[in-house]
């Protein structure tokens, strides 16, 4: 297993990260499989979107702010329940096939971590399979 570390600049955020899976995927020597990516934090997770126009990623977060709002009636005390139900609503892990010794995405598609409780130093752990 791989472990990469990526440091997030703001509280929320979306940050692609597709060329360091296609770095780590390449130097791995594996031809054809699967990247298992795996976010180990509560407060973070990983998804597949657009990459093309950031503003995809910016629609999402305003999505997910009107969905899971700071000021909700949280019980979780420590000043960030909404991080930890927007990373359970991303999901901690993706799988991305890998062809020819690249990631094999769709034309617009990039992998995101997703920052919900920033910033900070998170940890991405990566798992090839051939």
């Amino acid at each position: 297993m791989r472990r990469v570390e990526i440091c997030t600049k703001k509280r929320t955020e979306f940050v692609d990260i597709t060329s360091v899976v296609d770095d780590e995927v390449s130097g791995s020597g594996i031809r054809e499989g699967v990247c298992i990516l795996h976010c180990p934090h509560t407060t973070a997770g990983l998804t597949i979107n657009e990459h093309a126009d950031p503003s995809v990623a910016t629609d999402m977060l305003n999505a997910l702010d009107r969905l899971i709002p700071e000021d909700g009636p949280w019980m979780h005390r420590e000043g960030n329940a909404p991080a930890h139900l927007k990373a359970s609503w991303m999901g901690a892990c993706v799988h991305v096939p890998i062809c020819e010794g690249k990631i094999a995405l769709g034309r617009w598609q990039g992998v995101f971590l997703c920052e919900f409780d920033g910033p900070r130093a998170r940890e991405l752990w990566l798992r090839f399979m051939a």
